[in-house]
């Protein structure tokens, strides 16, 4: 089994910046990767980022957060990082990082096989 547990989320303004943790503990050893992920009310799960704990620590971004968000990742803490900067209202959202265990599609909620409870962004105009 493996927990997830996410921070960093809040009400910022439009163009700050929020950095996102997600703190891993479990069987971590044999992950993947790691991705963030983004549910807006009414609407879908959306891929977010994600870092592959293999291929030298490969990064991938939805078009849409591509130059503006970063995605990282401490081994040693188990623990990976998103970090918003330039954020925009429509950033707003509850914000959840995933783990998964195979070498399904990265960019798709079904490829994960653990999920964190999420915490909410709120980007005000």
């Amino acid at each position: 089994q493996v927990q997830l547990v996410e921070s960093g989320g809040g009400l910022v303004q439009a163009g700050g910046s929020l950095r996102l943790s997600c703190a891993a503990s479990g069987r971590t050893f044999s992950s993947y990767g790691m991705g963030w992920f983004r549910q807006a009310p009414g609407k879908e799960r959306e891929f977010v980022a994600y870092i592959s704990s293999r291929s030298g620590g490969s990064t991938y971004y939805a078009d849409s957060v591509k130059g503006r968000f970063t995605i990282s990742s401490d081994n040693a803490k188990n623990t990976v990082y998103l970090q918003m900067n330039s954020l925009k209202p429509e950033d707003t959202a509850v914000y959840y990082c995933a783990t998964r265990y195979w070498s399904g599609s990265a960019n798709l909620p079904s490829g994960y096989d653990y999920w964190g409870q999420g915490t909410q962004v709120t980007v005000s105009s």
